[in-house]
């Protein structure tokens, strides 16, 4: 028999209806000239029509007031939101994959009733804070503290390049708690509310792509936060950010794979109705084979996610429901959304670089949207882990097998 992947008829029901709401009540509210603003409230208006079809709790239980879904729903998601437009997808990724999925996963019963609910029920916005000034890919090496006053932690420090961070309602933050430990025993999350004494949002990114996504600067001044709001245990803050990334990065691999597969049908339609030397730009053979390198591509990638989003499910419920989490799940885990976040980031590369040349001067103008993709894709292969580390947890895991 031959293997085959298939999503469930109610898979199928969700990924056909938010294709068609994304791409009939969402497309028509974009700009046209993404440079006309960024890191402003534009995108906030779309962003609630989107959270009023319960997409951002999607993987939370109906009980907490999410959709009771899993890994699979959420790829679904981030791949039709980011055929529709990147900055929208990523808005939704770090509320949903890296923002709300550690309070849930690693909270307490008050910290999911507290936290999570509003969340889920597209009441609250989410975001995550670890990336600092000096420690990007070397997270481990981040320097925000948070020491003990009485019952609550005072946080210092300043955090960087935080998607959704100037308009989130909580936001997940990392911060040192012990020097001598380490990242693994040294490190602390905390769940921070907006509006927080010492809280404050600092410079807004001014970027090339990715545009009306927000991208902030936090700090934190002896920012007092109660020892209630401490996610999970003290010491083990470093363990949550992990376990996030590691859906994160699947999720930012169906948000690539959601793109390219947009771009495919624009050089598709574009192939087919151009005309060069009385014949459409299809009968080429040059075209076809780029159209053809990038119809493989995808194929490829789309199997990759989704099995990669199967085993993050696995993985997210034994912790979720307090089961111990076999090294060999979690360690395939790791590699598989390493593996996905690599393939599917640089396929958006290659995909960018044909459509270009596919639609020739065209591409370079606004009206088409090429230049847009284009730029939105370099973000991907860095964010959620440079790809260059992604090599490294590969690496490492391949010679730990072999040693």
């Amino acid at each position: 028999m031959a293997f085959e992947f298939a999503f469930t008829p109610e898979q199928r029901l969700l990924k056909r209806s938010a294709r068609q709401f994304m791409r009939s009540q969402i497309e028509p509210g974009l700009p046209d000239d993404d440079w006309s603003g960024h890191g402003g409230d534009s995108p906030l208006e779309l962003v609630k029509r989107m959270q009023h079809q319960g997409w951002f709790g999607i993987g939370i239980p109906r009980a907490l007031g999410g959709a009771g879904m899993g890994e699979v729903e959420y790829c679904i998601l981030m791949e039709e939101i980011s055929a529709v437009d990147s900055s929208l997808g990523t808005i939704f990724g770090a509320h949903s994959g890296i923002g709300l999925m550690p309070i849930y996963l690693f909270g307490n019963d008050d910290q999911r009733e507290r936290f999570v609910r509003p969340i889920a029920e597209g009441r609250h916005l989410a975001a995550f804070a670890l990336t600092e000034p000096t420690a990007g890919s070397d997270a481990a090496s981040i320097k925000t503290k948070a020491v003990r006053d009485g019952d609550d932690w005072l946080i210092s420090g300043t955090k960087i390049w935080c998607s959704n961070g100037n308009f989130a309602d909580t936001v997940v933050v990392f911060a040192v708690t012990d020097e001598t430990l380490g990242a693994h025993g040294g490190v602390t999350a905390f769940i921070v509310s907006k509006g927080t004494p010492g809280f404050t949002v600092g410079t807004i990114e001014d970027k090339m792509g990715i545009r009306q996504s927000n991208t902030a600067e936090l700090i934190f001044d002896n920012c007092r936060v109660p020892k209630q709001n401490v996610l999970g245990k003290v010491g083990e803050g470093f363990i949550a950010a992990l376990t996030a990334l590691d859906g994160g990065r699947v999720g930012l691999a169906a948000a690539c794979l959601g793109a390219c597969k947009r771009l495919l049908d624009d050089c598709v339609r574009r192939a087919k109705d151009r005309e060069r030397y009385g014949k459409p730009l299809g009968k080429n053979q040059s075209i076809q084979w780029m159209l053809a390198d990038m119809a493989t591509d995808i194929h490829l990638a789309e199997y990759a996610v989704y099995h990669a989003a199967t085993l993050t499910n696995e993985y997210y419920e034994k912790i979720a429901h307090g089961e111990p989490v076999p090294r060999a799940l979690r360690e395939k885990v790791s590699r598989a959304a390493a593996a996905v976040k690599i393939h599917c980031s640089e396929m958006t590369g290659r995909a960018g670089e044909r459509a270009i040349q596919i639609f020739g001067g065209d591409g370079l103008k606004m009206k088409y949207r090429i230049d847009r993709s284009f730029r939105d894709q370099v973000i991907t292969e860095i964010y959620e882990g440079t790809n260059e580390v992604q090599r490294l947890i590969i690496a490492r895991e391949l010679l730990q097998e072999g040693a």
